[in-house]
């Protein structure tokens, strides 16, 4: 029983593991987004990709060996017909989103991202397609499962966990896109964390990001 309680992190009250693994976690996320320049050769390109799904396997191992948690715990719980559902229209609310921010909010304040999307359309189709799949299982994973999860057991409170994955979320969007990208990566930021906080289920989450990514990276 003692053992169990202390187990157990308490809701304000920080403990060295958990700090630990959200350092792991968007630490290691932040310094691969602000370190790589998206669009340098192909074989950088690939060794960044590795390096994405390695931080993955780390922090799910920390989860289980370091933590002794189960998975669980960063919102691997089995999704419902619900769960799909909500995935699919979270996915096509976002996209309208961005288009209202890219065809509507861009041109009225002289932005533009065309120069960016022509370079990233030069990367091979296939491996467009990988990145797509692993942006929605690393991102979903660091800055929804474990950083929400973690950051409200240490403050006490969904709205600030929430607020702090956003905020780092769309702050490691910025690198080669611009400072004007805060508001694309915020916007949809804002509404993965809040489907997180609502449904609390990762597979639903990936599922919606993967359609976002998909519709804008790989229907041209």
């Amino acid at each position: 029983m003692v053992a169990t309680i202390a187990a157990a992190p308490t809701p304000g009250r920080p403990t060295m593991r958990t700090l630990g693994g959200l350092l792991l976690a968007l630490g290691g996320i932040s310094l691969l987004s602000g370190n790589w320049n998206e669009l340098t050769g192909l074989g950088q390109l690939i060794g960044k990709e590795l390096l994405y799904w390695g931080l993955v396997a780390a922090l799910l191992g920390y989860v289980i060996k370091v933590e002794r948690r189960p998975l669980a715990s960063v919102g691997f719980r089995r999704p419902g017909w619900k769960d799909w559902s909500l995935a699919f229209f979270v996915g096509l609310l976002i996209l309208a989103c961005l288009g209202l921010i890219y065809y509507v909010v861009f041109p009225a304040l002289n932005w533009s991202e065309n120069q960016h999307l022509a370079q990233l359309a030069t990367i091979p189709y296939w491996l467009n397609g990988l990145i797509v799949v692993r942006a929605a299982v690393s991102e979903e994973l660091l800055f929804r499962g474990y950083a929400v999860e973690r950051l409200q057991e240490l403050t006490g409170s969904r709205f600030v966990a929430g607020a702090l994955s956003c905020s780092v979320f769309a702050l490691d969007h910025v690198g080669s896109w611009g400072w004007h990208h805060v508001l694309v990566a915020g916007a949809a930021g804002a509404i993965f964390t809040v489907f997180y906080l609502w449904r609390r289920n990762l597979w639903a989450c990936m599922l919606a990001h993967f359609i976002v990514d998909a519709a804008a990276f790989l229907s041209g």
